[in-house]
């Protein structure tokens, strides 16, 4: 049996990683989606337990003391984090995870699991079309929309650090992009060991 891998998507905010995500796993049923725990509170239309487990402080910080998450971090004033026996738990009975998770998370994802781990980092076509993504949406005031396009510089700053980028500027070809990533990397020679060993 291939043993799955972990799909570590990151771009910064208003760069359409979700959409992207979303996307991907509509097209294949491989891969299941990690729901990340945050403190945060819901969008409109977000449900607890399908787009994250929406936890308070006190409880986030009691799952860090035992060691429950695979990554964490504090992001614009809220703890995210993914859950470690999830994710074993399905790359070890050969499922691909998919991880819609921000930079510093990738990397403390690529130090616990090395090669398992496969980093995309999304890009906007330019920070004027961030920007204007960003403003489109309008979940932020004016000092929110300062500080995420100042975090979007630096995180863009990290991403020679990723294994892949993706510009999404048209959707349709990103996503082919994304798609094609998961299916060359499913094929790495050390996740395919179990193929060799069928001639021995």
């Amino acid at each position: 049996m291939r043993k799955g891998l972990v799909l570590v998507v990151s771009a910064p905010s208003g760069a359409g990683k979700t959409t992207l995500c979303r996307r991907l796993l509509s097209l294949d049923s491989e891969i299941s989606f990690s729901v990340s725990y945050t403190t945060r509170s819901p969008r409109p239309n977000e449900r607890n337990g399908v787009d994250y487990f929406f936890v308070d402080k006190e409880t986030f910080k009691k799952m860090i003391n035992e060691g429950a998450f695979l990554e964490w971090a504090e992001v614009h004033g809220n703890f995210y984090g993914t859950s470690l026996e999830q994710v074993k738990e399905a790359i070890s009975s050969g499922k691909d995870v998919l991880l819609d998770i921000d930079v510093q998370g990738a990397f403390q994802v690529r130090e616990k699991l090395g090669r398992e781990a496969v980093l995309v980092f999304i890009l906007p076509p330019s920070f004027e079309e961030l920007e204007k993504r960003l403003k489109k949406r309008g979940t932020e005031d004016p000092k929110e929309l300062e500080l995420r396009l100042s975090v979007a510089k630096e995180e863009i700053a990290k991403a020679q650090a990723f294994d892949y980028l993706i510009v999404n500027d048209v959707l349709e070809e990103a996503l082919d992009r994304l798609y094609s990533i998961l299916k060359a990397e499913r094929q790495r020679t050390f996740r395919r060991s179990d193929l060799i060993m069928r001639f021995f």
